[in-house]
This record gives structure tokens, C-alpha cells and sequence, in this order.
């Protein structure tokens, strides 16, 4: 059974003339597990992803399998699968003749090739030209590709985009079941309802800058517990609110109030005379702490 290598990221810095795409990153990312790299769109995920398979050249830091930069694995194949973009493929060839040219580059078995369609879900699909996949199953050649050498690590970008519904439950028990196996699967997704429900740590980036790494659980404990709270008077909610000391955000549907008691709101209300029509704890999900370590903006 392959045996997943740790990724280690150190002090990786990259910049594109002016612009620093990726600024100091360093994480790791352990075997038998399902780690999500998350971040908005423009975080710097693609770019940390391509330094990480060679693609890329660092401005600074070092990107390794096991201790070993892509470059130098006797067989990168047999060691990393990878599927950074759903659209690589030539439209004009059926899957089975894509893969097939990796097959005979990388001198694996032919019987291979089927055997990582059917694992995808296309094994009706072989024959057909990949011109008229629809990009859900495009992605699943993708994951066919980066299957092939039966690798001991996974690295995915955004594997859930374009998938329906099916699709998603599908995969999210894929990776669970490669990573069962012992294997690193690292899988990019700049939303984390993706991929909440199949990762066992997050590692999450914004502007280049590592914000938060640990385990999904963590998230937890990003976002203090806060209290909503309005009145038909709300000049008068404010007032008291103000004079009680408490910090505050005017919102859409009332006051975002930094306290975990609704209880003791109530009782202030009540002892300055002000009726409310709305009172209770706000309970802030997983999304809402990613969204908070993001700037992902008021989630009133």
C-alpha cells in the first residue's frame, strides 16, 4: 500500500516583479490525514501549489516531499499525483488515449489506464474525446491522471469545482479513503463549505500570509461569542449599550454586540427602560471563523 510522504513548506516567498504573491509561508502537511489549503481567491494557494510540484521557481524557501524537492524524486509519479488545472487536456484525444501517453512515459502497467477510470467513475467514458466532457467530469480525468502512478501523496486545486452534487458526496469519500490508506492528500478550495465535511486540518492563507494552521476543530475558537440584539427604538438600545461600556456593530438586521450572555443584555435593556424586539446568541459557524481569519467582511 503507498505510504504518504510529509509536506513541508519553509519560508516560501515568491514575488512577480512588484508583487508578493506568497510571503514567508511555512506549514506541513502529514500523512493519513486530509489537509484543506484555504484561502479567497488571489490568497496565493495556485501559486504555493506550483512552487510545490516545480512548476514554479521561489523567490526564497524550500518546498519538499519527504525532504525532497519534486525535481529530485527518482519517480515523481509514483511518488506525487497531482491535478492543478481541469482543462489541460488536448479536446481532440479520448481520456484513455490521454492517460495512456503517461502510462507508456512513465512505464506503467497499460492495464492501469482502466483501472483508474473506473476509480474516477469514466470508466464508460474511456472512448470519448474530451472536447465534449462536461468540466465536472474533466475534473474526474484530472484525479485519473494524478491516480496514475498510485501515488503515496495527492495534491488537488479546487477537485470539488464543477462537480454536481453526486460528484461532491463522491469525492469527499475519496479522499477520507486515501487518506485511510496512509496517503497525504493536500486539497485546495477557496471556500471551506467545499470541503469542511471530508478534511481533517486546515491550513489557511490570505494575501500570501499564513493566518491560521490546525486542526478543523480549531476554527472553533476564531470567532468570540457575540449577542444580536435590536429595539423598535434602537437610538435608545445604543445609548444604553454605550454607556454600559460594550463594543458594538451596527448591522442589517440589528446590533452585533461583543458578549457571550444574552441574559445580561436583556437585564440592561430592561434597567434603562428600552423594549427589544430581537435577543440571542449568535451562533458562529466553521464559515464564519474562515470568513473572520480572511477579512471575509460582517456577517450580519
Amino acid at each position: 500500500m503507498p505510504t504518504g510522504a510529509v509536506i513541508e513548506f519553509r519560508n516560501i516567498t515568491k514575488r512577480f516583479g512588484q508583487v508578493t504573491a506568497v510571503n514567508d509561508l511555512s506549514f506541513t502537511v502529514e500523512p493519513g490525514r486530509v489537509t484543506g489549503f484555504l484561502g479567497p481567491n488571489g490568497a496565493g494557494k495556485t501559486t504555493t501549489l506550483r512552487i510545490l510540484l516545480g512548476l514554479v521557481a521561489p523567490t526564497s524557501g524550500t518546498a519538499t516531499f519527504g525532504g525532497i524537492r519534486y525535481r529530485d524524486l527518482p519517480q515523481p509519479l509514483a511518488t506525487v499525483g497531482a491535478a492543478l488545472e481541469a482543462a489541460s487536456f488536448h479536446p481532440g484525444r479520448t481520456a484513455r488515449n490521454h492517460l495512456r501517453i503517461y502510462q507508456i512515459a512513465a512505464g506503467l502497467p497499460r492495464a492501469r489506464v482502466d483501472e483508474v477510470l473506473g476509480l474516477v467513475g469514466l470508466a464508460d467514458y474511456g472512448t470519448r474525446r474530451v472536447g465534449g466532457y462536461s468540466l465536472g467530469m474533466r475534473q474526474r480525468l484530472g484525479l485519473a491522471y494524478a491516480l496514475l502512478g498510485d501515488p503515496g501523496v495527492l495534491v488537488l486545486d479546487e477537485p470539488i469545482n464543477g462537480l454536481d452534487p453526486e460528484g461532491i458526496k463522491w469525492i469527499r469519500g475519496f479522499l477520507r479513503a486515501m487518506a485511510a490508506e496512509g496517503r497525504t492528500v493536500l486539497v485546495s478550495s477557496h471556500l471551506l463549505s467545499e470541503v469542511q465535511q471530508s478534511v481533517d486540518d486546515v491550513v489557511i492563507i490570505a494575501k500570501g500570509h499564513l493566518v491560521h494552521r490546525g486542526p478543523l476543530s480549531s476554527l472553533d475558537n476564531e470567532v468570540a461569542p457575540q449577542v444580536v440584539v435590536d429595539s423598535p427604538d434602537r437610538e435608545a438600545l445604543i445609548a444604553a449599550l454605550t454607556a454600559a461600556g460594550l463594543s458594538f456593530i451596527v448591522g442589517r438586521t440589528g446590533l452585533l454586540v461583543a458578549d457571550r450572555d444574552p441574559g445580561r443584555i436583556g437585564h440592561l435593556a430592561f434597567v434603562a427602560g428600552v423594549e427589544l424586539s430581537h435577543l440571542n446568541r449568535q451562533k458562529s459557524g466553521l464559515e464564519d471563523s474562515f470568513l473572520a481569519l480572511v477579512g471575509g467582511g460582517d456577517s450580519l
